[in-house]
């Protein structure tokens, strides 16, 4: 089997699905593997270096012609590269970020051409596919990266210190979403000396958050059914999140940095923090929002760029993990690399598996969104029986 890596085309990507460092062992599983030219340049990874590992190397043309497997990290989200797409047919597999519950629409291009694809977005949280979890290398990459942003921004200095000319006090950071960013932001913050409170609206995330040395900010609210069966946060009703804000008001107000990363996978972000909380807070003080692809957890949020109201920066970046793409591919790669191997025997795909991991994820085949959330969302009708991957 051959499988193939185009270079990235959806705007400001850096990453590359794969890196030199996992060639090797897809080579081992008898995968040939054909790689853009100048695939991995943004991302620190000339053609040299996946030449010496095994990799063969070859123009876009030859990606899209001679692979059966066609690895991406973002190209196809929403349809994006309809150039790519009408390339492919029913004898090619795609695998990468397809953003199907935040794009459904775009999944009708790739059913249309017969391909079979699976979105990386729909593995489940298991056990066994921790290995495969690139959602999660992905938000470990954008928790770190928040806070650097955030303490570039703040016109005072993150950690206590001692000077001569007096003591200064460590600034205060309060993260709302204590999912897999959020953690990594309470890390990271804690790490440059800050005091670090967080609150999610799953009362199970309590002894992780307290586990970093942050302290776990409790609101009077029923949050019993705020968590589904895969351990993400389930949306509320409006009068849920109406009390949520004016119990978050307090906390906000007395916070320098907000980083918010409070998501509901497929659902438009909660607003958590409104315009009028923003006045409450000190002049210069940062927020920066982790949601923005999904709406923004900020009122004042404008995704992509930055923004200031009643003296406080509101700082709503996109794709974060791109200003980071050495190691944000490293992870993906390893990612993609296991689940590819996976759902590989003596380098041959084993489509008619009946692995939970192959059948959770595959979102289309045979002209045919497959996925029952994703139908879903599309309003489609559930398919009459289970399609078996």
């Amino acid at each position: 089997m051959k499988a193939g890596v185009l270079k990235e085309t959806w705007p400001g990507e850096t990453r590359v699905a794969l890196v030199p460092g996992v060639v090797g062992a897809l080579v081992k599983s008898g995968v040939e593997l054909v790689v853009e030219r100048g695939a991995g340049a943004l991302a620190g990874f000339p053609d040299g270096l996946y030449a010496e590992k095994g990799a063969l190397l070859g123009s876009r043309e030859d990606v899209l012609t001679g692979a059966q497997l066609v690895l991406s990290v973002r190209s196809f989200a929403g349809a994006h590269d309809r150039a790519a797409i009408d390339r492919l047919g029913p004898q090619h597999v795609l695998v990468g970020f397809l953003d199907p519950l935040q794009q459904p629409e775009g999944v009708k291009a790739i059913a249309a051409r017969g391909l079979t694809s699976f979105a990386l977005e729909l593995v489940p949280r298991i056990s066994r596919a921790q290995s495969m979890d690139a959602l999660s290398s992905t938000a470990t990459m954008v928790g770190y990266k928040a806070v650097l942003l955030a303490a570039d921004r703040l016109p005072r200095m993150i950690p206590m210190m001692m000077t001569a000319a007096g003591t200064i006090a460590p600034a205060r950071v309060f993260v709302i979403g204590a999912g897999v960013a959020g953690l990594q932001a309470i890390a990271t913050a804690r790490r440059l000396g800050a005091v670090v409170e967080a609150y999610d609206v799953r009362p199970a995330v309590r002894e992780q958050v307290q586990s970093l040395g942050a302290k776990f900010v409790e609101l009077p609210l029923e949050t019993a059914a705020a968590e589904d069966k895969g351990g993400y946060a389930k949306a509320q009703d409006e009068g849920f999140y109406r009390r949520q804000r004016e119990l978050l008001a307090r906390v906000v107000a007395e916070s320098d940095v907000v980083i918010a990363a409070a998501a509901v996978p497929g659902k438009k972000a909660p607003v958590l923090v409104t315009t009028e909380m923003l006045r409450g807070m000190r002049p210069g003080s940062v927020i920066v929002d982790l949601a923005a692809e999904q709406g923004g957890n900020c009122e004042a949020s404008r995704p992509g760029a930055e923004a200031e109201a009643f003296g406080v920066r509101v700082m709503a970046p996109l794709s974060l993990a791109t200003t980071i793409p050495h190691h944000a591919s490293q992870l993906y790669a390893k990612n993609l690399a296991n689940f590819v191997q996976n759902m590989t025997k003596k380098g041959e795909l084993q489509l008619g598996s009946d692995d939970e991991i192959v059948r959770e994820s595959l979102l289309t085949r045979g002209g045919e969104i497959v996925a029952p959330r994703v139908r879903e969302a599309l309003g489609l009708a559930p398919l009459p029986s289970p399609v078996s991957a």
